[in-house]
């Protein structure tokens, strides 16, 4: 079956090149202009990446983008005009997997829809659980994580991070991208916060696998998930 593309731009004369050179490599594109539409479409389709402008009418790309992330670690493409630096950094600190500056070659941009996609797990099986990152496996439908086949009791803040960190083997993130991914009022938490729930966490994965950490502590700098488990 074809992997579906969500392509977030208002622009249609952009849309229609993504959505013929997507189309042409075998992808379904579903095509929509507005953050509010992206975010209905994601709900009620089985969406494998998404081609995600920044410059959107009724709101920015990276804010559409950071309330994926609380509950998704689906790929994400920006796309954007500006070609600054620091809109880069932002794109990829929030959960960006890739990002291409207007005008691009529509090829370019297959090629790299095809390399994300063969870095991360974009297929579920029957039952709604995905394995993000052996031995790691998450069912979405019933929001539950299970580590080397065993079912972890989570707590609601544990399930978040533990995802986070699962979308993005390898990543860094700091405390305050975490606070900013997972609280939704991240100004009313703290740094410590963040510890308290990334110690209780690894103490419930040391109760399946004693010998191992998964998480990884990056002092000054934040947390990450091990590449190779």
């Amino acid at each position: 079956m074809p992997q579906k593309i969500l392509v977030v731009e208002d622009e249609p004369a952009i849309a229609d090149n993504i959505t013929y050179a997507l189309t042409t490599e075998g992808f379904t594109v579903i095509w929509c202009t507005t953050a509010r539409e992206a975010a209905a479409l994601l709900e009620k389709n089985g969406v494998s990446l998404i081609v995600l402008d920044i410059g959107l009418p009724d709101r920015n790309g990276f804010e559409l983008c950071k309330d994926i992330r609380r509950t998704s670690a689906i790929p994400i493409i920006f796309l954007t005009a500006r070609a600054g630096e620091i809109d880069k950094v932002v794109g990829l600190e929030i959960g960006g997997d890739d990002y291409l500056v207007k005008p691009f070659s529509p090829r370019e941009l297959t090629a790299r829809v095809k390399a994300v996609l063969r870095r991360v797990p974009s297929k579920e099986d029957p039952a709604g659980v995905q394995a993000i990152n052996s031995p790691f496996a998450v069912d979405r439908k019933r929001l539950r994580i299970s580590y080397f086949g065993k079912p972890l009791d989570l707590s609601r803040y544990e399930l978040k991070i533990l995802e986070v960190l699962l979308g993005r083997p390898g990543w860094v993130f700091s405390r305050d991208q975490l606070m900013d991914l997972v609280w939704q009022e991240p100004e009313a938490s703290m740094d410590r916060t963040v510890d308290t729930h990334i110690k209780t966490l690894r103490a419930k994965l040391k109760d399946v696998k004693p010998r191992i950490d998964p998480i990884e502590t990056h002092r000054g700098l934040g947390y990450s998930l091990k590449e190779s488990i």
